[in-house]
């Protein structure tokens, strides 16, 4: 028979498969498949780096796999039998892997499902920002009543329609912080890999990534949306962090590789950035004692930007439809382009 793997179990409850969806693909691929599910946990943070021996053992010979990525044993074990890999992660830098493009499967991602509550995210960012949360929560660390600052100005605050936001990626997420920001009043300019075409709702400029400290230039919120490749590495260096104009802040829910770390906290140390909102690290979990901890400019989020109960509803469509497709010999939805890295 042929074979299909679900390895989607999880430590973490909000990410465990539930029984409904497992259900729901074993009656997508009809009784002619043999829907394996992996009772072993699988690690759902990042991309999928890593695969239980149960994984691995139920990998050989399968044509199918629904992984949090394509950790290279499920690759190697599948070898060219394997013929489509879906990664309920949108991230898929570990999924690239020799080992995988040697099998030459499809591989599908989840790019778009998380892009609502990352964009609710955002916008929650945005508003801690701006509204001189961040300065709020460094008086209540010294128990200090900062009215005065407030009041003569030191802590600048401004209004949604004041605010004028960059955003680094207009992908899935880009394209929803995007329509929340101009609905709220934002002006919105952006940078992507493909800046020709049809400008999305709330955007108002689009340049290509070579524009970015242009684009840091127009911006009092930097917003990073980008996924990470080799071209988006350290893309957020010094150069457009210095661009930004001075009290500017810097918001990242993409991945921490994407922003040079140490040159963000000299900006923040010399005072020409007034703070960040980081949920993703070059490091995770951020180590003990980095100074990030302790900084009164920077809020420190887990790598939690995605978190929604409703995942699950969304992914379940997205991996049934995608069955659909693959049965009907129809091109998947959200194929990745190894040579892009997404």
């Amino acid at each position: 028979m042929r074979r299909a793997v679900i390895d989607l179990g999880s430590p973490r409850p909000v990410w465990q498969v539930p029984a409904e969806t497992v259900q729901a693909i074993r009656a997508a691929f009809g009784g002619e498949w043999d829907v394996v599910r992996v009772g072993a946990l699988a690690v759902s943070d990042g991309d999928g780096a890593q695969a239980s021996q149960e994984a691995v053992a139920a990998a050989r010979g399968a044509e199918v796999y629904f992984g949090w990525g394509v950790p290279v044993e499920v690759a190697r074990a599948a070898r060219h039998e394997l013929r489509w890999a879906h990664s309920a992660s949108a991230g898929v830098g570990a999924s690239l892997s020799p080992e995988f493009l040697e099998t030459g499967a499809v591989l599908t991602n989840s790019r778009g499902i998380q892009a609502e509550p990352m964009a609710d995210w955002a916008i929650a960012a945005i508003g801690f920002c701006i509204r001189g949360f961040h300065a709020a929560v460094a008086a209540q660390r010294r128990e200090e009543w900062a009215k005065d600052a407030f009041t003569d100005g030191r802590v600048a605050v401004r209004e949604f329609s004041q605010t004028q936001v960059g955003l680094v990626g207009l992908g899935g997420i880009g394209r929803a912080v995007a329509r929340r920001c101009g609905a709220l009043g934002m002006t919105v300019r952006a940078v992507r890999r493909r800046p020709e075409g049809r400008k999305p709702a709330g955007v108002s400029w689009v340049g290509p990534p070579d524009a970015v400290v242009d684009l840091a230039r127009q911006s009092n919120v930097l917003v990073v949306t980008a996924p990470h490749t080799p071209e988006t590495e350290g893309l957020i260096d010094d150069r457009v962090l210095q661009a930004l104009p001075a009290g500017a802040f810097v918001i990242n829910l993409a991945r921490g590789a994407l922003i040079d770390e140490d040159a963000l906290q000299h900006r923040l140390n010399d005072g020409h950035l007034a703070g960040c909102v980081l949920d993703v690290f070059t490091t995770e979990p951020l180590p003990p004692g980095h100074s990030f901890w302790e900084h009164p400019k920077v809020l420190v989020m887990p790598h939690v930007s995605s978190v929604s109960d409703r995942f699950w509803e969304r992914e379940t469509a997205l991996i049934l439809e995608n069955i659909e497709r693959y049965r009907a010999g129809r091109r998947l939805k959200h194929v990745v382009e190894p040579k892009l890295g997404y």
